[in-house]
């Protein structure tokens, strides 16, 4: 009868309790500050001609990349941060035709396309 009101097993109840409790709450925060990690770029994405480029850059800094159009004609410029963008279909490294003023948002993505049968994709864009 000592045994079951002895202090000793409510004590490492409660400790196991605490444990827990702190594990639990250690991996409640590592898992907001992973999904905010993961929420800090958008992406650019669309249908272009096959066998072209797409130049994607930022209007303010003027970095960015350039991306090639799949067989399919989709291409996608992911982990890009958030602002504004001047998306450029390139022919050899020739602008053909752009959109100035994407605005790219966190944690979204825009969608650009480049249709070829409404704009003249054999000419050279102008130097704006």
């Amino acid at each position: 009868m000592n045994s079951i009101f002895s202090k000793n097993p409510v004590s490492r109840r409660l400790g196991r309790g605490l444990m827990l409790a702190g594990i639990a709450g250690v991996f409640a925060l590592a898992g907001v500050s992973t999904a905010s990690a993961q929420a800090t770029t958008g992406s650019v994405f669309g249908k272009a001609p096959a066998g072209y480029a797409v130049s994607v850059r930022s209007a303010t800094t003027g970095t960015g990349r350039t991306v090639h159009v799949d067989s399919s004609g989709r291409y996608s410029a992911r982990e890009l941060p958030n602002g504004v963008y001047t998306v450029t279909l390139q022919e050899n490294g020739q602008p053909i035709v752009k959109h100035p003023d994407v605005t790219v948002i966190v944690g979204r993505g825009i969608e650009v396309d480049f249709d070829c049968s409404k704009i003249k994709c054999g000419e050279i864009a102008d130097a704006k």
